[in-house]
């Protein structure tokens, strides 16, 4: 297989451990830390989670290692879409294990959860593991989205996991793949089968944090790559001086990635899903809005700019969230063919006019003839429209030009307005992580095989204190139940992980607040460039914006 320059280089990167985890396993102790409950529902919680609810947060420290000595064989897979470090946190996992005892094994399975059903795996060796250090994507075993959730999955886990004599098996994923692992954990447990199950914490949206997980990984490194090119449109945009760029990055349920593209970039327009929720604002007062920054930049001859919006913002807007459930129900069961049956637009548009109320109508009215129709395309398993699809990149920019066009009638709007659209996305997913990722999760992976050295069953690895030099790192665990609530799920009410959205009256929004004005109006650009690898440790291993400004450093 041909290999890059820099695959050549990154394979011999030494992923820096917290300080505590470099002592060397055979001087590494457990601390005890505070009994837990789940952020909600507590009494729902514990009830589904009878062994493995309420136990203490840990930490590791320096100290004899106290754990019973056995053979190790762990089963390890990667769920969910792609992050930048994943390889590592198996590398990290495979070192710690090897370290321990050269005869302890790790196998991965392929393909995700269903790896483990279809026991598909392959037995890692030094060799293999070699060749996937330090690199992005998660091609060492490939992912998956099967959920594990049932009875019948998990007695087939529990077949492949006596055949093979696991010990545990570590989940590394978002916060659905968590909370499979909390209730394959419970299972396991219940069931006295010996087989541990530890989570790492997984997504590039960072919504999978609070006050014990202060990032996800793949965060950093996506937040970088896409803060790289729109710094890139950024300098093009101030080069051309006729185009507003439209960009959309990713974050469905929540708006981290473009919170701290901003803090990166500082362009003159970002949009956050959660303050536009909490505003109640509706898509003509964001058009205005971002209207309003184009005419006054327009007005002084800027006819240019950078728009930043994230790809689950219409799902934020209230009257749009009303629009989608009307749009399901109107096209409940039959009612889809009946739809689907009428020969032109036209004649599709008269059934929606007469099935939508006058308000939800209002807001379809205003839509681009484009977005009109994709939510009339393809559905979800469940007949619902699938929001992910809403191009709103090109949604807000017809609404920003019609607006514009009303200014321009009335004239208080001199300027020129031309848009191009992007959507990042996949471009960030399988980066080379950055330093800061690569240290993180081989230390995720490190930390996993310490909590199952030690005996500890439905937590996930837990490495903290991030904004500090790795060598101030803490590493421990947190018993994953703590991040639950319960929601409803397609009817059923579902123990879940609570996924973590921007917080409105926390330090990273508090100071884009304070500068977007100033950024909507003047060109106040910043050009990140590219990740870098080697250099000095303040560019080399930075974190993230929005860490630093959480932690003020």
């Amino acid at each position: 297989m041909a290999i890059s320059n820099l695959q050549k280089a990154r394979y011999s990167y030494n992923p820096k451990l917290p300080g505590m985890l470099r002592n060397g396993i055979s001087e590494i102790c457990v601390k005890d830390g505070a009994p837990t409950e789940s952020v909600a529902d507590q009494e729902k919680i514990k009830a589904l989670f009878p062994n493995t609810y309420g136990k203490n947060e840990i930490t590791f420290q320096k100290g004899a290692n106290t754990s019973a000595p056995k053979k190790q064989v762990v089963g390890v897979i990667l769920s969910g879409g792609q992050a930048p470090g994943g390889h590592n946190v198996i590398c990290g996992l495979y070192d710690a294990l090897k370290a321990t005892d050269k005869d302890n094994v790790l196998l991965g399975f392929k393909g995700g959860p269903s790896g483990l059903i279809d026991d598909d795996y392959i037995e890692m060796t030094d060799d293999f593991i070699d060749q996937y250090r330090n690199t992005g994507g998660f091609d060492i075993i490939g992912s998956g989205r099967t959920k594990l959730e049932t009875t019948a999955q998990f007695e087939v886990v529990v077949e492949v996991a006596k055949k093979h004599g696991l010990t545990a098996i570590v989940i590394i994923g978002g916060d659905d793949s968590n909370t499979n692992a909390a209730v394959l954990a419970e299972y396991m447990a219940a069931h006295n089968t010996g087989v541990q199950v530890i989570g790492c914490p997984k997504t590039i949206d960072g919504d999978l944090k609070n006050e014990d997980i202060e990032t996800s990984f793949g965060f950093d490194t996506a937040t970088k790559t896409y803060s790289e090119v729109i710094g890139n449109i950024e300098r093009d945009a101030n080069s051309a001086k006729k185009y507003w760029h439209f960009i959309k990055v990713m974050g469905r349920s929540a708006s981290h990635v473009a919170l701290e593209c901003a803090l990166q970039t500082q362009p003159n327009i970002c949009l956050i899903g959660e303050e536009v929720a909490a505003k109640k604002q509706s898509l003509s007062e964001i058009a205005d809005q971002i209207a309003d920054s184009v005419e006054a930049r327009g007005n002084r001859g800027d006819n240019f700019g950078v728009a930043i919006i994230p790809e689950g913002i219409v799902e934020f807007v209230p009257e749009f969230s009303k629009l989608i459930a009307e749009i399901n129900e109107l096209l409940a069961g039959e009612k889809t063919a009946e739809f689907n049956a009428l020969p032109t637009w036209a004649d599709k548009y008269a059934f929606i006019e007469k099935g939508l109320t006058k308000e939800s109508m209002a807001v379809f009215a205003i839509l681009p003839v484009g977005i009109q129709q994709q939510l009339f395309l393809e559905r979800d398993p469940h007949g619902n429209v699938q929001v992910s699809l809403i191009e709103s990149e090109k949604l807000f920019a017809e609404l920003v030009k019609n607006k514009l066009a009303e200014r321009k009638a009335a004239g208080t709007y001199k300027g020129k307005f031309s848009t191009l659209t992007h959507f990042f996305g996949y471009e960030g997913r399988c980066a080379f992580p950055s330093n800061f990722d690569s240290d993180y999760c081989y230390s995720l992976g490190y930390n996993a095989f310490m909590l199952i050295q030690y005996g500890f069953t439905g937590y996930l690895s837990k490495v903290s204190n991030l904004s500090a030099p790795a060598e101030e790192w803490v590493a421990g665990g947190m018993p994953i139940t703590k991040m639950m609530n319960i929601e409803r799920r397609n009817g059923e009410d579902k123990p879940v992980i609570r996924k973590a959205l921007v917080e409105l009256d926390g330090a990273p929004f508090k100071f884009f607040e304070a500068n977007r004005a100033k950024w909507a109006v003047e060109t106040c650009f910043l050009y990140p460039g590219a990740i870098q690898y080697y250099g000095p440790a303040e560019v080399c291993d930075a974190t993230t914006k929005t860490l630093a400004l959480e932690h003020q450093k």
